[in-house]
């Protein structure tokens, strides 16, 4: 018996890993929401080498996409906390201030209310994976962070969830330098042919010792995250106040899309060219939910994770007639 079975609630849930999300949150909340993401990336590239190596997928599923860096856990309880805090008036940037460590507070409320929504975090993306068609074919990761995000406004922000799309200005945005359609479509291009060209490429020659399939195939399914994390490195130098792209719903979404057109096509061209589209569709998809959802609101509803389950279920919408 695995350390995590011990204490089985129900299928997929347990005590293990339920204590490992209420940790994960209050670490995202210690470090900063922004800054835990940017670990994300970190322990992608750790994982996916670990994959390659051994077969193995425990860093990717327990430290980069669980417990203890998943974005569902450890953002989303960074964001909460963030939200709580600027609420009792704990933060100078207020609540959408995600960039702060939280730590430096001295304030245990603040962290607990991370440990909670960790847990949260962990729970309902359990439950939205069983959704029938549904659960499999959309994100569970990003659809998490971003309901969490909307009930953390509910509960600790002052203004409405949704607000009609307008026009960015100098006090409502998200980020300036990257709001311009030219701006968009520009680091739209370079990020999405980036990912949907290193996914394509991945999925095509990485060949673990041995030609084990099982593992091959699981480097297949994965192959988009190491663009996924190259972007996830920049949230760093975001977080830290540079002007650097946010590019991460472009390049996960570019790079599955590039894998799935590859695998029912066999032209890796068609996949670097689909996966493009599809990353640049994203881009503005993220900008429209940052008008509706982010600008105008109190608390930060993250307009990448809006994007990313909302494009990965229309791509396999698109693939339906192909996939079955």
């Amino acid at each position: 018996m695995t350390p995590d079975t011990a204490f089985m609630l129900l299928e997929n849930l347990d005590l293990f890993w339920l204590l490992a999300a209420f940790a994960g949150g209050i670490l995202g909340a210690m470090v900063g929401a922004n800054y835990a993401f940017g670990f994300t990336g970190v322990s992608i590239i750790i994982g996916f080498g670990a994959l390659a190596g051994t077969g193995s997928t425990t860093i990717l599923d327990y430290v980069a996409f669980g417990p203890v860096f998943g974005p569902h856990i450890a953002f989303a309880g960074g964001v909460a906390a963030a939200a709580y805090a600027g609420r009792k008036g704990l933060l100078e940037g207020g609540g959408k201030d995600i960039n702060t460590p939280l730590a430096g507070l001295g304030r245990p409320d603040v962290l607990l209310v991370a440990g909670a929504f960790g847990v949260g975090g962990y729970i309902l993306q359990r439950l939205i994976t069983h959704i029938p068609w549904f659960g499999a074919h959309t994100d569970s990761v990003a659809l998490t962070v971003f309901t969490s995000a909307i009930v953390v406004r509910l509960v600790f922000g002052s203004t409405p969830v949704l607000h009609a799309p307008t026009r960015p200005d100098d006090k409502v945005f998200w980020l300036p330098w990257q709001q311009t359609p030219g701006q968009i479509l520009t680091v739209s291009l370079g990020a999405s042919l980036m990912a949907a060209g290193a996914a394509t490429m991945i999925a095509s020659y990485i060949v673990p010792m041995g030609q084990d399939i099982e593992t091959y195939g699981q480097i297949v399914a994965n192959a988009q995250t190491i663009p996924f994390a190259f972007s996830a490195l920049c949230i760093f130098a975001v977080a830290s106040g540079l002007k650097m792209p946010v590019t991460h719903h472009m390049t996960i979404i570019a790079g599955l899309s590039a894998i799935s057109f590859l695998t029912v096509s066999g032209s890796g061209l068609v996949a670097l060219l689909l996966g493009t589209c599809f990353g640049i569709i994203t881009a503005f998809v993220c900008e429209w939910v940052a008008r509706a959802f982010q600008n105008h609101g109190d608390t930060h509803i993250d307009p990448p994770a809006g994007s990313i389950w909302l494009m990965t279920t229309v791509l396999h919408l698109v693939l339906l007639p192909v996939a079955g």
